[in-house]
């Protein structure tokens, strides 16, 4: 069914939604919105593969530069793990990260001594520190069984097999400069335990944006359905459902969702059904006034006289004529989740470590908050707000838009 709108001498024939899209493309503000929600939504699909850590849960903990201010760029030898470390395709490194086949020892200077290489750490208030790495344990993965032999030119690698491997000491020499000798700069700098705290936070706007997505998809599947099935049928169906709903109503949120989480356990995807089963109410609500309203409009009582069954008439008529109503309060709740989820990472009982959360990340860093360190909680903290406030506008916005009488 159309809507018809008279444009100087021709008349067109549009959608609602292609309606409300004309109106939104002329609202600055929801351009803007919609381009930083895009934005947001974009570095947590990509995540792994542009984060400065791209190990899993970017938990790359490097405790000799713990704290260190934002801007901060540090010289990094990379020494080669003696373990066979699997290369993952782009594809999974996107979802799960990438072991890191290195460890970065940050350092001060270097020089090389025949067959080794001479480090002084990095260490801010520790004492002097020296370390000496053999040039063939910088480079190559050695197994436990690998001999390591040298002389003046050469370095021969000896495996189980007697196997022998020449490489010439200039060489291993040549490549550590050009290979293992790296600048790595902390954007964000690093928290206490030496993470980068800008790859965290790109990981934080996955679990975030995952939980809205999750938990509102939940919400709608429970309370489209049940509030749809008691305002069209009414009577002792419509009695028992509000009954339910109105005991959900009485529990506060918050302790509703911590009940279900510890009954569910603490993890990833129990936040996520903990969050989707408390906020279905709200939607159930809207959606049986709205089909209340609906019942006896006309094309309902055509609909019933053509021989369709309820369900019929519930999810292909009834449904998209209150779709602007569902997204509206979808938004809302979208914003709801995120800080659910946030505040029940703050108490502990949200996403578990070493995975990381913008509340985890409050919780970790919040007694920073008095000395230098405050944007470590405070960075998060802004994250949150800009999220929320983003999808609380969008919201007020597509109600606007979606108001078919405002032109």
């Amino acid at each position: 069914m159309g809507l018809f709108f008279q444009n100087k001498k021709e008349y067109t024939s549009q959608s609602i939604s292609k309606i409300a899209w004309q109106k939104f493309k002329k609202k600055k503000q929801g351009k803007l919105l919609l381009a930083f929600l895009s934005l947001m939504i974009l570095l947590a699909v990509l995540a792994y593969l542009i984060t400065p850590d791209s190990t899993p849960y970017a938990n790359e903990q490097i405790l000799e530069i713990r704290l260190q201010k934002p801007g901060t760029k540090i010289t990094m030898l990379c020494v080669r793990k003696n373990q066979e470390i699997e290369k993952v395709n782009v594809f999974k490194k996107m979802l799960f990260g990438q072991v890191n086949p290195y460890t970065y020892i940050p350092i001060s200077s270097y020089q090389f001594l025949k067959d080794s290489i001479l480090v002084e750490r990095f260490q801010e208030t520790a004492p002097y520190n020296i370390s000496l790495f053999h040039l063939a344990d910088v480079v190559y993965p050695l197994k436990n069984d690998t001999k390591v032999l040298s002389n003046e030119t050469h370095v021969y690698l000896q495996d189980i097999h007697n196997q022998s491997h020449k490489i010439a000491i200039a060489e291993l020499q040549k490549i550590i400069k050009e290979k293992h000798i790296i600048q790595k700069r902390y954007y964000l700098g690093t928290d206490r335990y030496g993470r980068d705290v800008l790859s965290q936070l790109i990981i934080g706007a996955r679990v975030s944006l995952s939980v809205g997505f999750v938990s509102v998809a939940i919400a709608l599947l429970i309370g489209v359905f049940m509030g749809a099935i008691g305002g069209y049928f009414r009577g002792w169906i419509d009695d028992l459902i509000m009954w339910f709903i109105n005991v959900v109503w009485s529990i506060p949120t918050l302790l509703l969702v911590i009940a279900i989480s510890f009954a569910l356990g603490t993890g990833f995807w129990q936040i996520f059904i903990a969050i989707g089963l408390t906020m279905w109410v709200d939607i159930a609500r809207v959606v049986r006034g709205q089909v209340i309203s609906l019942r006896e409009s006309e094309f309902v009582e055509a609909s019933k006289a053509l021989g369709f069954r309820p369900i019929t008439i519930i999810f292909k008529h009834i449904i998209p004529n209150i779709s602007g109503t569902i997204i509206v309060i979808s938004a809302s709740n979208f914003a709801s989740a995120i800080l659910t989820e946030a505040g029940l990472s703050f108490l502990g009982i949200g996403v578990q470590p070493p995975m990381p959360s913008w509340g985890t990340m409050i919780k970790e860093n919040y007694g920073y908050i008095i000395l230098d360190y405050a944007y470590l909680a405070i960075v998060p903290g802004i994250a949150i707000m800009l999220l929320v406030l983003t999808f609380m506008l969008l919201g007020n916005i597509l109600r606007d838009v979606m108001d078919v009488k405002e032109k």
